[in-house]
């Protein structure tokens, strides 16, 4: 028998609705965008229905948009219950949107349009403490202890139980019960399902004494509740055999928790309160300048402070056999901390530390508040004595210029380079219109791009960011940056703005399309010896593209058959529309995510010449670019 909130409910209650940008008019009449995105909720309706589970992916026009779609119901829920969550969600997504994100206390749907299906967390997240639709709480020490024990049984147990799916009612001393239940997407790795109930349980536990909670990321949902929301027989055993098979790790599991919950938890709750706010007030509040980060900080909460010998040790005393790389601010090595968790520890040189300790700390508190999936993760920092550390997610392939001019050039195949350039359009377009501050990273170059284990790109070395008020579209400031990649405005008359980035971006573009540095001189022939026919990567790009001979400018390592040659004609003519001479023209970051994913036709946005970059030999006027990174911040992570 089905208890009261089982029975005939679908339980579509709002915890989360997140819509993306407005696809451009232009791309919707081109590719019938609706029509793909009703195709796709078409075929997940006819998968969801007995499955409680489906994905889709739909493919627009000529097959070069994609549109990728999934929904999952909770397992406690009747097949009619669950076909009446989905049409809910259904019904309530945006319009001609890139991408939707419905969270219901039945069910979830989600579409984008790039494959997300192996996602396990996202920017779309949340803790919801407390019921929200009602005022029923308590403060009682036996719920919440017996709560916590609870749900760390459901997520140790979870990952291991087919179509990761488990229900728990357990009765209390003094009576009455704790209903809980913990989901992970069905596709996701065993791996992954635990990752992201991990980092769940540590923010839904914040919750309590509460006796409601949801707990929910891109991967897995995690609620519990004094009051039934599920029918007795609805309940798993998860104590035998699944958690003697699960103890043996739960000490490394607390451990884990211990390092990571507090700040996950906080991180969380914090963006969950911000976003929910009407018309992302948020935003509004927390657009302020560099110069007054301090004050916009006291909002968000500090990264971990570790302890020093801990990261002493984890790193084998600073050894040279850990070194992963340096730069102009400190090094980089490898570290492993007691828990296991392999991370990357930039020890800075003490000649650089010209700034106040809390102007460190602050920046670095604000830093590792920035999450996207292409952002390098900032976990904490360290700053006993003289000694200024900063923490980072490890990222096992390294940086992307090893792969286009070092020991591993040649390894990318095109669909590689094609994807690292969009995942890195992502995480700028984030920086620079999505997050609640507007954030100018200012050294974007292929040695700041790192690859992780599936060589998805991550931006890294925030050390040179700027951050502008909401009313400034630039500011005026001295030169920081690696020249090379540096926009011409900048360089001359200290002219900052988001475009820089995009200049910089450009020119990485142009790396990664022809496997050559920036800074690399080629000559346009062998005949001649005449220095006045040595190119710079930027110039000969433009050559090339004025007389239609773009794909002489293709990397000889790339197959020819593994690519298609309109598609890469199309990205080497963003990389020099990212690259003209005005500012003005350069595409905003968001614009250039359309370009690489609509491929509309690009004949009315031919980019414009470019400040050449020629060597010093040169007449008097060019710009000579070196490699040499110069700057005015202390945070770096390079």
């Amino acid at each position: 028998m089905f208890h009261n909130g089982a029975q005939a409910d679908p339980q579509i209650n709002s915890l989360k609705k997140y819509c993306g940008k407005q696809i451009p008019a232009a791309v919707n009449r081109l590719f019938n965008f609706n029509d793909v995105v009703y195709a796709a909720m078409a075929d997940l309706r006819n998968q969801s229905i007995n499955n409680y589970f489906g994905t889709s992916h739909k493919a627009m026009g000529d097959g070069t948009i994609t549109v990728y779609a999934m929904f999952q119901c909770r397992r406690y829920l009747s097949n009619a219950d669950c076909a009446a969550c989905f049409a809910a969600a259904n019904r309530d997504t945006c319009t001609q949107v890139d991408s939707v994100h419905i969270v219901y206390d039945g069910c979830f749907l989600r579409y984008e349009l790039f494959s997300f299906f192996n996602d396990t967390v996202s920017d779309v997240n949340g803790v919801v403490c407390g019921n929200p639709f009602s005022k029923v709480e308590t403060i009682n020490d036996e719920f919440s202890e017996e709560a916590k024990e609870v749900l760390n049984k459901l997520q140790i147990a979870t990952p291991q139980i087919p179509n990761y799916y488990a229900a728990t009612k357990t009765a209390l001393v003094g009576g009455g019960a704790i209903y809980a239940v913990a989901q992970c997407i069905e596709i996701v790795s065993q791996n992954g399902c635990h990752e992201c109930l991990n980092l769940g349980f540590n923010n839904i536990q914040g919750c309590l004494p509460y006796t409601d909670a949801r707990e929910y990321d891109a991967g897995c949902f995690i609620r519990y509740s004094q009051r039934p929301f599920f029918a007795d027989n609805q309940t798993i055993d998860i104590v035998t055999p699944v958690l003697d098979k699960g103890d043996s790790h739960k000490k490394l599991y607390t451990i884990i928790m211990g390092v990571l919950g507090g700040v996950a938890l906080i991180i969380t709750m914090f963006f969950a309160l911000y976003r929910f706010s009407a018309k992302f007030s948020f935003k509004k509040t927390m657009r302020v300048p560099k110069g007054e980060i301090s004050g916009a900080t006291n909002k968000l909460e500090a990264p971990i402070n570790y302890k020093y010998n801990d990261l002493k040790a984890a790193t084998n005393n600073f050894s040279e056999k850990n070194k992963l790389g340096g730069g102009g601010f400190g090094n980089v090595y490898k570290g492993t901390l007691k828990n296991g968790k392999v991370i990357a520890v930039k020890k800075l040189f003490i000649g650089q530390l010209n700034k106040k300790d809390d102007d460190f700390e602050t920046e670095v508190k604000f830093l590792s508040n920035v999450h996207h999936r292409n952002l390098v993760r900032l976990l904490g920092f360290s700053n006993k004595g003289l000694d200024r550390i900063i923490v980072y997610e490890y990222m096992i392939n390294g940086s992307l210029d090893k792969f286009l001019f070092g020991k591993k050039k040649g390894c990318l195949n095109w669909k590689q380079r094609y994807d690292i350039a969009l995942g890195t359009a992502r995480g700028l377009a984030y920086l620079h219109e999505d997050f609640p501050v507007l954030i100018i990273h200012r050294d974007i170059k292929s040695s700041n791009i790192l690859l992780d284990d599936k060589l998805q790109p991550k931006i890294a070395d925030f050390g040179l960011a700027r951050f502008l008020a909401s009313n400034q579209s630039k500011l005026k400031t001295n030169f920081a940056g690696t020249l090379g990649y540096t926009a011409p405005e900048y360089i001359l008359h200290g002219q900052l703005s988001q475009k820089v980035d995009t200049y910089s971006y450009g020119i990485v573009v142009l790396e990664i399309v022809s496997g050559q540095k920036s800074t690399e001189i080629k000559k346009d022939s062998d005949d001649y010896e005449d220095d006045d026919i040595h190119l710079y990567l930027i110039k000969q790009a433009w050559e090339l593209y004025e007389q239609g001979r773009h794909m002489e400018l293709v990397d000889k390592n790339l197959d020819p058959n593994e690519y298609d040659l309109e598609e890469v004609k199309r990205v080497i003519e963003i990389g020099l529309m990212c690259t003209q001479a005005s500012a003005a023209k350069r595409p905003k970051m968001s614009e250039v995510v359309v370009l690489l994913t609509s491929k509309a036709q690009l004949d009315h946005l031919q980019p414009s010449i470019p400040v050449f970059v020629e060597s010093n030999s040169k007449p008097q006027g060019s710009l000579f670019y070196s490699n040499a990174t110069v700057s005015d911040s202390i945070v770096s992570a390079r």
